[in-house]
């Protein structure tokens, strides 16, 4: 997918991201909580070089899909790039940071990724061409700028559901476990989080347990029998730079920065955690 997040609040954006050339990102960037879970893949992202598609298709080895060249000849095919992508072949732009980003999720998230494209395919299937119903929209939204929330316990989705930023950036309840990032999904949001400083938003979906593994098979699992992402308005946002640790300066004035920490829409409700069942 192409579409970039909007770098504050809770709805869908389009202004369109221009990423740094890749020289100019230090190596130490993807030193970032945010990139955490990159860590096996660190020799694609330092230093100056792309690897080309063929060498990227031959490392991340995603199963049953090949990372293909995006250029005009495969283009041509006219088809869906969803629909492509249920045929085995992923798009994939050379020398480009969305689309790395894009395949090093497809190799880290081979099942989740797989679900979002079966249920996107679906519903191509069932809208009339040109059009998009609101389950696609949430499915590109997680897609996009996904992020997978992990809780303990649910009393502080209360705080979640009332946007009581203070409450659930209380850096005890991250130090201890109460609240952890699962995972953070979204391409988009790496390709955005390679400018330092910039004040992104996860689109999430919160799980209620205790191992991060078994939380992101459950939303694979529930993404696959069409209990979640059928609405965007299901994805909770969580202003990722308050996150203890995961921005400088995070005192008393930045938490009041009502433009990013935004508060409750009149009328905005969320939907409860996703319980495990596997």
């Amino acid at each position: 997918m192409t579409l970039a997040p909007t770098a504050t609040g809770d709805g869908g954006g389009s202004r369109r991201f221009v990423p740094p050339p890749r020289a100019a990102v230090a190596a130490r960037r993807f030193e970032h909580p945010l990139f955490a879970g990159l860590h096996d893949f660190r020799d694609l992202l330092d230093g100056t070089a792309w690897p080309s598609i063929a060498a990227l298709d031959a490392r991340l080895a995603v199963p049953g899909k090949r990372l293909v060249e995006q250029d005009a000849a495969l283009l041509a095919d006219g088809l869906h790039y969803e629909v492509r992508i249920a045929q085995g072949r992923i798009a994939t732009r050379a020398d480009n940071w969305h689309d790395l980003f894009n395949a090093l999720a497809w190799a880290r998230h081979p099942q989740l990724k797989h679900v979002l494209n079966v249920q996107q395919c679906l519903h191509i299937d069932a809208m009339p061409a040109g059009q998009r119903n609101r389950a696609q929209a949430a499915l590109t939204q997680f897609d996009e700028s996904g992020v997978i929330v992990r809780m303990r316990e649910g009393t502080l989705l209360a705080a979640w559901d009332a946007h009581d930023w203070p409450a659930v950036f209380e850096p005890a309840r991250w130090q201890n476990g109460d609240i952890a990032i699962a995972t953070v999904f979204g391409h988009a949001l790496m390709e955005q989080a390679l400018l330092p400083g910039r004040l992104l938003v996860g689109k999430c979906v919160v799980v209620q347990g205790r191992d991060d593994n078994a939380c992101i098979a459950e939303v694979t699992a529930a993404i696959g029998g069409g209990r979640v992402l059928t609405d965007p308005l299901q994805l909770r946002p969580l202003p990722l730079a308050g996150i203890p640790g995961w921005h400088e300066g995070q005192d008393a004035t930045f938490y009041a920065n009502t433009d990013y920490f935004r508060p409750l829409r009149a009328g905005r409700q969320y939907p409860p955690p996703v319980h495990m069942t596997l």
